[in-house]
Order: C-alpha cells, then structure tokens, then sequence
C-alpha cells in the first residue's frame, strides 16, 4: 500500500493527548501547534478515522513548499501529481487560510491553486474544455503560515467530533471531541463510578461510556474518503471488523448524569438511546449541589456555566461554592471542572492540584483537576 504523510488536526492544547492516540495505533508522531503529523497508508487513514476521539480531522499532506508569489504558489501546485489522487471526474472545491505570509488573500489562493490543479488535470487526463467534477469530492485546502504552503485532502468529510449519536443539543453544547479529552486527561477507568452534574445534552457521559466499553467514536458515521475511487473498500471493512472485535460491550458501568433543567434530561436521555446506551446512563433531574452517593473512588467531569450572562455569574459562584462544600464529604472523590471563571478556585473553597488551560471554541478556559484521596483499594 501507498505510504502517505497524514497529519491529525487538533484544538491548541489537546496536541499530545491526539499524539498518544495516534501512538497508540501503532503510528510514530511529530506535534507542532494544533497538528500531529504521522505515515501510514490506508489502513492508517481509515483507523485513524474511526478511532480518534480528540483529533478534529485526519488529512493527506499532499506538498510542502514556501510560497511568497503567486508565480511560485501555482508552478508549484502544478507539479504535483495530482493525478495519483484526483479521477478525471473528482470534484475538488479548495479552501485556504494565510496566516503572517506575503500571500494573505485567501481567496487569490485558492483561486490559483484551483486553477493549477485543473490545468495539470487537463493536461494528463488530456481534456479540452471544463472537467465536469461530477464525481466523489476531494476537499483541498491551502494553507500558508510564515510563507510556507501546505496542501492537504481531508480525509474524514464532517469534522471527527460528529460521531452521529448527538440528535439535539443545547445552546451552548461541549464538542465531543473536547469532552473525550477531559475524561482522557482525568484517567477515569470503567472500574470507578463517573458523574456529570451538570450534563446538559450528555456529551461527556456518552463519551465516557464510550471510552469505558472501547468503542470506536467513529463507529456510527462515514467518511468522505469512503466514496474515493481508488481507496480499497476492503480496507474500511477490514477496519470496522476491528472496530466491532475490541469493542467490549459487556463491560459493566456506572454512569450518571445530571441537570436541573428537566428539557436537557429528556435530550440527554434520546441521545444516549440514539447511541445505544439508554440502558446504560442513569440521568436524572437535579441541582449540582444536591449530589450525595455511598460509593467511593468516582470521579466528577462537568463544564458548569461560565456565567457569561447578566445576572448569572453571582448565581454560579454561589452554586460553585455550595459544590465545594458538597465534595468535602467524598475526598476520594476526583473533581475536574471546566471553566472560564478565573476566581474558580476562590470560590470552590479548595485549591487546584493542578490546572491546563484549554480552549471550549474560542473561549480561554482552565480544567480545574481536584484529584481525590487514595482509598484502600488503591494500596
């Protein structure tokens, strides 16, 4: 199989939990900001796709090369041998972005880079007139940082944290892809009890569930690179039958998620039953603060509100507090939250054992990590 040099993209600050997975199929990785670069061939595509959870998108890296003209921007894409990923009929609509580079209009860009792949299209596939892009679609995208351009094809079509479970959401719903990063960062194993207080559409408990039975997150979805002609189908089955053979579906969990709004409970509870783990989610309708349990050695993960809103950041404070209070009965219990609020500490009654900073869109956030006492099982 043709070797290719792939790059897994990710959200700043989730880098190297992206580079343990892609290790962890067995790829050697290089990380630079929001990019883990690794080679594989199509095995490695179609896994990667199904099995990262934290990645955004798994792309080919079809050419590096500096570009401070337009001249050099389309000479150079016009040596590629476009032919080995392009069909005569492929329709290849080409995004940009330019960041500190003599080339900024994006547009100019992907203008000229659409127009050298046609030209080196027409010219091997010897066409005349317009080539009619009828057929499977390749996504390229230019990107210049610094003057140095790279050409990619996306592999994976809709971003990775679609995982095809989520039917409705709130108004400000968690990415899955950044829920399976705090429950990756926390080391929760299926053997401890997990809990999301303040769980809204239930992301992170579908999530952990996921993680806690090995399932696949890409095991309900498809992707573009599917439709690509000359991607063997073999290879995604043989992918899948991988997939469904880890998969340990009769792993035992203990999973519970809460929310006082009674709306986002009855949206949690469907999209769990859209994933397939209706049976296995225990949501109810509750504050954060009316948490009790008899079980020892859990661990909490929630994205509280930031309190963003007139009105509401007195509310949550309160709510922050009255929780730390709560906790201070559980210390096995490990607590991670969330939040944007830089007093969060202050408030909770109890400082970090440790902090990162991550970013929930393009909100600047820290994951307060309260880890819990070592209970005698631990020893």
């Amino acid at each position: 199989m043709t070797k290719f040099q792939l790059v897994a993209t990710s959200a700043m600050g989730l880098e190297s939990i992206v580079a343990e997975e892609v290790q962890s199929l067995g790829y050697q990785t290089k990380v630079e900001n929001g990019k883990v670069y690794f080679e594989g061939d199509e095995t490695a595509i179609a896994r990667c796709n199904l099995w990262l959870r934290v990645a955004d998108r798994v792309k080919i890296v079809v050419a590096q090369f500096p570009a401070t003209t337009f001249d050099q921007l389309f000479e150079s894409t016009k040596k590629i041998e476009w032919e080995k990923y392009l069909p005569v009929d492929a329709a290849f609509p080409v995004s940009g972005k330019s960041v500190k580079s003599k080339l900024f209009s994006v547009p100019d860009c992907q203008a000229i880079v659409k127009k050298a792949i046609v030209e080196r299209m027409k010219f091997h596939y010897k066409r005349l007139g317009f080539l009619d892009e009828s057929g499977a679609t390749y996504k390229i995208e230019v990107s210049i940082l610094k003057d140095l351009a790279t050409i990619t094809i996306d592999t994976s079509g809709a971003g990775l944290h679609k995982r095809g479970y989520r039917q409705t959401q709130g108004e400000a719903p968690l990415k899955e892809t950044l829920a399976a990063a705090l429950i990756k960062i926390s080391k929760w194993s299926p053997s401890r009890p997990f809990v999301d207080l303040f769980c809204g559409s239930g992301t992170i408990p579908l999530e952990a569930a996921m993680i806690g039975q090995n399932i696949a997150p890409g095991y309900n979805r498809e992707f573009i690179s599917e439709d690509w002609s000359w991607f063997k189908s073999q290879v995604w089955d043989n992918a899948r039958e991988e997939v469904e053979s880890l998969a340990n579906y009769d792993q035992p969990l203990e999973i519970i998620g809460s929310d006082i709004d009674h709306r986002m409970i009855s949206i949690a509870q469907s999209n769990a039953t859209e994933a397939g783990f209706g049976d296995l989610i225990t949501f109810k309708q509750m504050q954060a603060t009316d948490f009790t349990t008899k079980l020892t050695d859990g661990v909490i993960i929630s994205n509280p509100p930031y309190g963003e809103r007139i009105g509401e950041k007195e509310v949550i404070e309160q709510i922050i507090s009255d929780l730390g209070n709560v906790m201070r009965n559980y210390p096995t219990w490990s607590v991670y939250m969330l939040s944007s609020m830089e007093e969060f500490e202050e408030f909770y009654g109890r400082k970090a054992t440790k902090k990162r900073k991550l970013f929930n869109g393009f909100i600047r956030t820290d994951l307060y990590q309260f880890w819990g006492q070592k209970s005698k099982r631990d020893e």
